[in-house]
Formats: structure tokens, sequence, C-alpha cells
């Protein structure tokens, strides 16, 4: 699965899919919590243009390994890799918030650094509520 989402076929167009995800999460979110989101992503973006999508396609590759061995079971089971990893909800957060944990405490940028420490004691609930898209959207790419 891994390769597949990286290969120079796909990559592009699944990053494309990611930003759009990351769009409707972001969009969905609601009361008090949903307008630091909104704010703190609104800050990430202005950083300079293409941000986002720089940052999601150098993740890309480390998130997508991470996937993969959830996607695996979901195939070795011949459950649905969307059920499946709705079902693995925290499994799947815990695995990407460990890689973009490690990206903060390394980033040189003081608005990404802030905004991510600011925004990741809610992460993993976040996470988790995307998890269901982002399961579609791996089924969508990796079959």
């Amino acid at each position: 699965m891994a390769e597949v989402l990286t290969s120079d076929a796909k990559k592009a167009q699944v990053v494309d899919d990611c930003l759009v995800l990351i769009d409707q999460e972001v969009e969905d979110k609601g009361g008090i919590s949903g307008m630091a989101i909104k704010a703190g992503y609104a800050a990430v973006k202005s950083i300079r243009p293409g941000f986002v999508k720089q940052v999601v396609t150098d993740l890309l590759p480390e998130f997508a390994k991470a996937l993969d061995p959830v996607y695996q079971e979901a195939k070795s089971q011949s459950r649905g890799v969307s059920d499946h990893f709705t079902s693995n909800a925290g499994r799947v957060a815990d695995g990407l918030l460990a890689i973009t944990d490690d990206k903060a405490k390394r980033t040189k940028s003081g608005v990404v650094k802030a905004t991510y420490e600011r925004l990741r004691g809610t992460a993993k609930k976040n996470v988790e509520s995307a998890v269901p898209r982002l399961g579609k959207l791996i089924e969508k790419h990796a079959g």
C-alpha cells in the first residue's frame, strides 16, 4: 500500500485528496475547540503559499508506512479498508501523531511549533474523527 500511495503515478492525486480531507475536517469542527483549530490551520496556511501541500507531500511516505500494517490486516481479514481503519481509529491516530510529534519537536518554525503545541491536547480525538475519510481515501487509491 505504501508503495502505491507514494508512487509517481499516484502521489500527486493522493496529496490533493489529503488536502481536501484536511479542509473538510477543519470545516466540520465546531464550538470553541473548532474555532481554535480553524484559527491554527489558518495560521499554518499563511506561513507561505503551498506550505500545507508541501508538508503533506513530505509526510506522505512516513504516514503511508505507518498505516500499512493496518491496511495489510484489513486485506488479510477480507475486511473493507475503511471499516477496518474506523474500528482501529485509535491505533491509526497514534501512528500518525507519533510522526507529527517528532516533526513538531524538530521544526524551526515558531508558528508551526506553537500552533501544534496549542492543539496537540485534542489532536488524537480530531485525528480519530478523520479516520473514516482517511480509510476511504486509502481504499480509493490503494484498492
